[in-house]
């Protein structure tokens, strides 16, 4: 077994580069739409209706971002589920990308609420709705996005050099893995829910009742390949070594997890009868093949020993996956979601200003946390 006090350090080097640079000029781009969003109404700058309540800031921000931000989960499950301890050392990093997801999905959810200044009213008992799928995700999302956030204080501490807080927090620890573990199983699964209230609005290639099963395999999935993106990106743009042995035995649960995913779905598609909308004219054949197409790239690749040792092609299928389960829920969520004749939706600028905004936020705080602090384990 690997010993798990592994030993994690700053990587140094220059934090203003051009690249950060050009990420903060998105950053106040997006900045500047948000503040127009505040002053002069959520209508300013979306073209979010009745009929088309959830634009790009859910279906990319909270939907799409949160499955994308399941690394610390997906790694939870191996390491402390599964005791692969071997994997032990990608922990942090992992929880560093899920907690930055989380908090932004949370901080879309702000500027996509209509009326903001009454979101409190969602924590009052009171006001509580104990049916609603919506209060389970809002409920298990905030507590996660608290979780994730503790989960990786000891970074912090250990930058900051307070042992005393330090012993404090591992001693608890314990008890908020459990939690980290047990949350997202909720709702990421509970989004998936949230389009069987939708019924006929949402295109029955994607409209089953073991959707939030789907919803749920697919964000396992993602959590895996954004670990192995991740992780190759900073081998090669921030100098660090390459793990290709670790990330080639994560790579080889990713294809099994899909295997499932594919079965599951294209079975329950064969017994409903749905597959006949396969062969009807439209966009929404084409972008139903094309998610599987992407699922069975990654598929070919990972399940070849030879080919998960390449880089290269670790990268690619890695990339795969997460296209793959983000395009899922933008068809299910938004493209093909029809509410009914007359109604049209296309992101605004602002929209996409905003959601590219967060995304650039993101990438230049996880430069900042991995140069300045000890998130990553050293190299030997």
């Amino acid at each position: 077994m690997t010993n798990m006090t592994e030993v994690y350090r700053p990587i140094g080097g220059r934090l203003l580069t051009r690249h950060f640079y050009f990420l903060a000029v998105l950053v106040l781009i997006g900045a500047y739409f948000t503040l127009r969003r505040f002053i002069f109404g959520i209508g300013d700058v979306s073209n979010l209706s009745d009929g088309f309540p959830w634009g790009i800031w859910i279906t990319y921000d909270v939907v799409s971002g949160t499955a994308i931000a399941c690394g610390g989960y997906a790694m939870a499950l191996l390491v402390y589920i599964f005791n692969r301890g071997q994997f032990h050392a990608m922990i942090r990093v992992a929880l560093l990308a899920s907690a930055f997801g989380y908090t932004l999905a949370g901080a879309s959810i702000l500027v996509d609420v209509g009326r903001y200044w009454q979101l409190y009213n969602v924590f009052l008992p009171q006001y509580m709705n104990l049916n609603s799928v919506m209060l389970e995700v809002a409920l298990c999302v905030t507590l996660y996005t608290l979780v994730l956030w503790i989960e990786f204080s000891p970074a912090i501490l250990e930058a900051m050099r307070a042992k005393r807080a330090l012993r404090f927090v591992r001693h608890a620890l314990f008890f908020f893995i459990g939690l980290g573990i047990l949350l997202p199983t909720m709702h990421q699964s509970s989004l998936g829910s949230l389009l069987i209230i939708a019924g006929h609005k949402v295109h029955p290639l994607w409209q089953t009742p073991i959707i939030p099963l789907l919803f749920l395999i697919t964000a396992i999935a993602m959590g895996y390949g954004i670990v192995v993106f991740e992780s190759l990106y900073a081998a090669v743009n921030l100098g660090r070594r390459l793990e290709t042995d670790l990330l080639s035995r994560i790579g080889a649960i990713i294809p099994w997890l899909l295997s499932v995913y594919l079965i599951i779905r294209l079975g329950e598609l064969a017994i409903s009868g749905d597959s006949v909308y396969l062969w009807q004219p439209g966009l929404e054949p084409w972008l139903f093949i094309t998610e599987i197409a992407l699922f069975l790239y990654a598929i070919w690749i990972l399940f070849d020993a030879k080919k998960r040792q390449r880089p290269t092609q670790l990268f690619w299928s890695a990339l795969a996956v997460v296209l793959a389960g983000t395009l899922y829920r933008f068809d299910a969520f938004l493209i093909a979601y029809n509410p009914g004749p007359g109604w049209h939706y296309f992101p605004a600028v602002g929209e996409m200003m905003i959601t590219l905004a967060i995304i650039a936020f993101e990438v230049m705080a996880y430069l900042f946390f991995v140069k300045k602090t000890p998130i990553l384990a050293a190299d030997s």
